[in-house]
């Protein structure tokens, strides 16, 4: 085993964990700020329960998506340094960007959220989530322009060193890849917290509301959650396809091999189909012994847009690449076993064909649980089959799996390269994957952190997961005292309790400090 193999097994094992949370975060944010905004208009205390348990859900999976990402960045340095000083100069500004204006920011505004419950105007708490979810969605956007410059070098010229300079942020921020990937991803985000939305409520309604009235205040909670969770899955889902076109438009484009390995198309077709699934051994670049289900011209409409265009096999784009790159690796000790060697441009073909075919599997039985879910509840009815809520707790893990695969798709596929020449784009501005690892780093030491970081991640999974069932099975009473159930009045309190300074409708009087302890936990 190898260094480059160590390195590129931690940093996938660390990134697929992170990008867990991060898809959940974002799409929880803008929907528990959307809650909050239902209740300051309407007044209605259903929608500050939702607020408030939907909110502590996004408050644990952020506090754990802030620990895992910090890891990320602190790899660059770790296995990838001859990486972290060919990209240097042109992610130090989406990063920085990412740091200090949108993660700063987001930071900030959910403190003011967390702890302005009765210290902030109902306006300026309002805000504060607000503000704290566009950051969320502003850091994503940052992030996927460093990814996308991996994917498509643009912006830059080619220092003294030969090293990237970035002379243009402007094109950096508006690569055609990241305007394609930014709508994809935050579709797939909301698609996440609209799954998570229909499990939990569903759970809930078959656990206590079978039997229930329909006007039931805990009711409508919940049916009013898995209500929501439906449309913006189903409307997410619709999103994803869309963008997800485009994406595939761009990929032929900018990476060929990645088309082509993503349908195991070996030899250029005209027009080609789209492989529906592959009987035989994928693991031969040949393909001899590969038999697909096809659906015929359509691989050429998501290329080109038409049903009679050509698309390129990977046995023909192999001569291309060796042409353009060259056919062997540079003679450099630093290369391991690989100086020398022949490159090997077509990426892993089981892991791009099926982790492509997966992340639509999941995602289609995600949309599927939405639309099925809004059928099953419509007109306020609570589903009394048995599998119902089994079934869509279930479809929670569809579209995690569906983002995790499409992500896996997206970095496997652009082997053997970890910065991906653009071909129309600066000449030379391109880095092997066997180039980027640390040299001053030993097998060893690869493995140990290797090791020790999977056993605190394992650890950091087991203490979300506690987290996040716990205060799911508590509902909303784990968050706060709603408003239909006041205490008691005192025995010496003939006159009945107080409501001075209860303007929020949540049941407790400003000043008590109970809702901020709550959801500081």
């Amino acid at each position: 085993m190898e260094i480059l193999d160590v390195a590129r097994w931690q940093f996938g094992i660390t990134t697929v964990y992170h990008f867990l949370m991060v898809p959940l975060t974002i799409g929880l944010a803008l929907l528990v700020a959307i809650m909050q905004t239902a209740w300051h208009r309407t007044g209605d205390p259903r929608y500050l329960a939702m607020t408030k348990f939907w909110g502590k859900l996004m408050l644990i999976n952020f506090a754990m998506g802030v620990v895992t990402g910090i890891v990320q960045e602190f790899q660059f340095g770790m296995n990838w340094s001859a990486y972290s000083r060919f990209v240097g100069d042109v992610f130090g500004a989406p990063l920085a960007m990412e740091g200090l204006v949108a993660f700063f920011v987001e930071s900030t505004f959910l403190g003011l959220w967390i702890f302005g419950w009765d210290r902030l105007s109902k306006r300026l708490h309002l805000a504060s989530i607000w503000a704290a979810a566009l950051a969320t969605v502003a850091s994503a956007y940052f992030i996927l322009a460093a990814n996308s410059w991996m994917q498509h070098p643009v912006g830059v010229e080619i220092g003294p060193d030969g090293d990237p300079r970035l002379n243009s942020i402007w094109e950096l921020l508006t690569n055609s890849t990241v305007l394609a990937a930014f709508p994809h991803t935050l579709a797939g985000s909301l698609a996440v917290a609209g799954t998570v939305l229909i499990g939990i409520s569903a759970w809930h309604l078959a656990r206590r509301h079978r039997d229930t009235p329909i006007d039931d205040p805990d009711r409508r909670v919940w049916h009013t959650s898995l209500r929501l969770g439906g449309w913006v899955g189903l409307a997410s889902f619709a999103a994803v396809a869309v963008s997800g076109d485009f994406q595939a438009k761009l990929m032929f484009e900018q990476q060929p091999m990645k088309m082509a390995a993503a349908e195991a198309l070996c030899e250029t077709e005209e027009p080609a189909g789209f492989s529906i699934f592959a009987i035989g051994d994928l693991t031969d670049p040949s393909c001899d012994n590969v038999v697909s289900v096809t659906v015929p011209a359509l691989l050429s409409f998501l290329a080109e847009g038409d049903f009679e265009s050509e698309v390129q096999g990977i046995e023909d784009l192999i001569p291309a690449y060796q042409e353009q790159y060259g056919s062997h690796y540079p003679d450099d000790p630093r290369l391991g076993e690989l100086a020398g060697m022949p490159i090997d441009y077509v990426p892993s073909l089981p892991v791009t064909y099926w982790g492509f075919r997966f992340m639509i599997g999941f995602g289609t039985i995600a949309a599927a649980a939405a639309a099925a879910a809004l059928w099953f509840t419509r007109g306020g009815r609570v589903p009394r089959s048995r599998w119902f809520a089994p079934v869509a707790l279930a479809s929670i893990a569809t579209p995690f799996l569906a983002n995790t695969f499409g992500w896996i798709f997206t970095e496997m596929g652009r082997q053997p390269f970890v910065v991906v020449p653009n071909p129309t784009g600066v000449d030379g501005v391109y880095m092997f994957t066997a180039s980027a690892v640390s040299a001053g780093v030993s097998l060893g030491e690869a493995v140990f952190s290797l090791v020790a970081l999977t056993l605190v991640y394992a650890a950091l999974a087991v203490v979300e997961l506690f987290l996040l069932i716990r205060y799911a099975r508590a509902g909303v009473g784990g968050v706060m005292r709603p408003p239909w159930e006041k205490p008691d009045p005192p025995d010496d309190d003939p006159s009945g309790p107080s409501d001075s300074g209860d303007d929020d409708g949540d049941g407790d009087a400003k000043g008590t400090g109970q809702d901020v302890l709550s959801f500081a936990y």
